[in-house]
């Protein structure tokens, strides 16, 4: 059995799809995935079933449940013994490879790679971790757990599975800009800012990757785009890294120009060191003023 908890949860066995459909034991089972291989205890569990208002036989109706998912986890891959009752709660002993999420963990984290082909040659470290990470987030079909948003402990846990998703993102695209390949990423990135759009390091990475691309109006619309969201959802301006890269577009700096010279230096660093460059730039210049 393959359990997936990154976009609606879904579980696979004998190569068809056997997501149990009562909303309850889906919860249940997203949960103790999320939480697997540590107890989660039977406040929480209920607590998340029942939305923070528990019926009095909130008890009962648990045990009820977790007997229906081991009934489940027995009826399609004979691992009912991993849901494991424990003193205080349940724990779900489920290997690592059964589990998205973990799998997801693992390549964002450095763990064991399998997608170089057979006797390929030594990998460049940005290219292994670009490819870990390109692996890493082909495993989202959507929002995490974007089945069960509508109750409040799962919409909590579901973004905070999201974040990790945008984070890897995120270092994707800086390593993308740093090995020279800012044109294949801009129809990326403008899909992220599409959904993201007050996500400040990625309309950064936009917009350096469209100056890279030759074309600075669209970067400059870029700034002034996410400026006019903030401004008007906010009420506040842009921060100083994308400011500042801004600026270094609007002089054409040279900065800009090359890849930096390690993939971990992104938008903001470059906008600093051209900050930098200028202000250095500026004092080198004599101040002459001119006699009457």
């Amino acid at each position: 059995m393959q359990f997936k908890v990154l976009g609606p949860i879904e579980v696979e066995a004998g190569g068809r799809v056997v997501t149990p459909q009562p909303e309850k034991l889906r919860c249940l089972l997203a949960l103790l995935c999320v939480k697997s291989g540590t107890v989660v205890s039977r406040q929480s569990l209920t607590h998340a079933l029942w939305a923070g208002d528990p019926p009095r036989t909130a008890r009962t109706a648990l045990q009820v449940y977790v007997s229906k998912l081991r009934k489940f986890l027995d009826e399609h891959g004979d691992l009912a013994g991993r849901l494991v009752t424990k003193p205080h709660g349940y724990v779900f002993e489920l290997e690592p490879e059964r589990l998205d999420l973990r799998g997801f963990d693992a390549l964002c984290e450095g763990g064991p790679y399998r997608g170089a082909p057979a006797g390929a040659g030594p990998v460049p470290e940005p290219e292994e971790e670009l490819r870990r990470l390109s692996r890493a987030c082909a495993l989202w079909r959507g929002p995490a757990l974007a089945d069960l948003r509508g109750l409040p402990a799962f919409a909590a846990l579901g973004r905070a599975l999201d974040e990790k998703r945008l984070g890897a993102l995120e270092r994707g695209f800086d390593l993308r800009l740093g090995l020279g390949r800012h044109q294949a990423a801009i129809a990326d990135l403008y899909e992220v800012v599409d959904e993201h759009p007050m996500w400040e390091a990625v309309h950064a990475q936009l917009m350096l990757a469209l100056y890279r691309s030759g074309r600075v109006p669209e970067a400059l619309e870029a700034y002034r785009r996410i400026h006019t969201t903030l401004v008007a959802e906010l009420g506040m301006e842009p921060g100083d890294p994308i400011r500042l890269l801004h600026r270094s577009i609007l002089r054409r700096d040279p900065v800009l120009d090359v890849p930096p010279a390690g993939p971990a230096a992104g938008p903001a660093g470059i906008a600093r060191q051209a900050a930098a460059v200028a202000a250095a730039s500026r004092s080198a210049i004599p101040v002459v003023i001119a006699s009457a």
